[in-house]
């Protein structure tokens, strides 16, 4: 038998047993003696039995009444303690964070920001990822993640953009290499620099990919690379230019993510190129209040930074 009985009616009949009288009760709850006698009413009603026997000077349990008091004050604890699990939801103060980075911007932004925000809002649980640009968007297209760090997405209004900073793309070379003592390492060469020599590259349809593909067009330069390897593993890149294997380009940002023992970088014009990182989030998706204060944290890093 299925009954219908709601939270307003358990918490009349836990007050009622608790006081021992529907008027003591009804001022507990701040509702009129004859309102909570119909609440009471209804709920009997709703169960087919008597839950309260009314003597001279107070008012006892029912066998039914008696049988249903530890249910209703276990329902109305668990309802309590969910609501306030919602309210601090609300807040910002419980809750999951799903977060997806460059791999370039994980280490050194991401990790001290959770961090950060961590030290002051312990209960918040985070999902972090780390993630090509293109899956960056693809994750927040399909609602697996609530916001991403890359670089900045068509205008296709899908997506919103914050800004975070500008991320210029730089030579990496061997310590041990000429051009890293050819020039100062505030002066900026030129990317015909790469010219003849053996180059390592970002795997095709990436983003340092297209922007250094696009760099070697407007500079004239036809180049081959000698390997390829996955954007995702600037660990490997690094080290294949460590071991003297090569030149390659990275974005500035990736070096806070690399071991530099053994390489140096460079700053590289004519062109300069450059990229847009920001905060990428879904159009039309309303965030929680811990992502909105983990978004904010985030831009409190780079403010620190100087990023």
């Amino acid at each position: 038998m299925r009954t219908h009985i709601n939270l307003r009616q358990l918490e009349a009949i836990e007050s009622i047993a608790k006081h021992g009288s529907f008027s003591a009760a009804a001022g507990h709850l701040h509702v009129s003696q004859p309102a909570l006698s119909r609440t009471v009413r209804l709920a009997e009603e709703s169960l087919g039995t008597k839950l309260f026997d009314r003597g001279a000077r107070n008012v006892t349990l029912t066998p039914a009444g008696a049988e249903l008091l530890p249910i209703a004050r276990r329902v109305l604890l668990e309802f309590g303690d969910s609501m306030s699990e919602l309210a601090q939801f609300m807040e910002g103060r419980r809750g999951r964070v799903r977060v997806s980075a460059l791999p370039s911007v994980a280490r050194p932004v991401l990790v001290e920001a959770v961090s950060s925000f961590s030290a002051v809002h312990p209960e918040i649980e985070f999902q972090l990822r780390v993630d090509p640009a293109e899956t960056v968007l693809q994750l927040l297209d399909a609602c697996e993640i609530d916001m991403g760090i890359t670089v900045q997405p068509p205008p296709d209004g899908r997506f919103l953009y914050q800004h975070l900073y500008d991320d210029e793309y730089v030579l990496i070379c061997a310590a041990s290499d000429p051009v890293a003592t050819r020039a100062p390492a505030g002066r900026p060469l030129p990317w015909q620099i790469v010219e003849g020599r053996r180059f390592i590259a970002a795997s095709r349809g990436s983003n340092t990919r297209g922007a250094t593909d696009a760099a070697f067009t407007q500079a004239g330069i036809s180049l081959r690379p000698a390997h390829e390897v996955a954007s995702s593993d600037l660990t490997v890149i690094a080290s294949l230019v460590a071991s003297g294997l090569g030149l390659s380009v990275l974005p500035a940002s990736a070096l806070g993510a690399l071991d530099q023992h053994g390489i140096v970088s460079r700053r590289l014009h004519k062109p300069r190129m450059k990229r847009k990182v920001g905060i990428v989030t879904r159009a039309g998706r309303t965030l929680s209040m811990a992502t909105t204060r983990f978004r904010d944290q985030l831009l409190k890093t780079l403010l620190t930074r100087g990023g």
